[in-house]
């Protein structure tokens, strides 16, 4: 059993075939059309922050306030661990005792 499939040809001359033929290998290309990357400014984030600001959770490894506080501070090159706040909130404490300290000094001499 054979069946025959008829095969067309078409033929151009050579001055109009490059009319009709794209010789360019367009269509190896990837013809999708790339939008600009919207830009915003620094002022735009500020603005776009400022209106989210509430909506970002506390705590989270991303999309956070606890990662944009440990993400600056790894730029800034700061440690914000806890042990070192604690420790500066405890210097704070006897700084502010000692303050008391001396103005209580201070007044008992002055009553004198």
């Amino acid at each position: 059993m054979s069946s025959q499939i008829p095969i067309q040809k078409t033929v151009f001359k050579k001055d109009s075939y490059l009319k009709v033929i794209d010789t360019n290998f367009n269509q190896l290309l990837n013809n999708q059309t790339f939008e600009e990357t919207p830009t915003f400014t620094v002022d735009d984030f500020f603005q776009l922050y400022e209106n989210l600001f509430y909506q970002i959770p506390k705590d989270g490894e991303s999309n956070s306030h606890q990662y944009i506080l440990q993400r600056e501070a790894d730029y800034l090159g700061v440690d914000i661990s806890t042990t070192n706040v604690q420790a500066l909130l405890d210097e704070i404490t006897s700084l502010r005792q000692e303050l008391l300290d001396t103005q209580k000094t201070i007044k008992d001499l002055n009553i004198k």
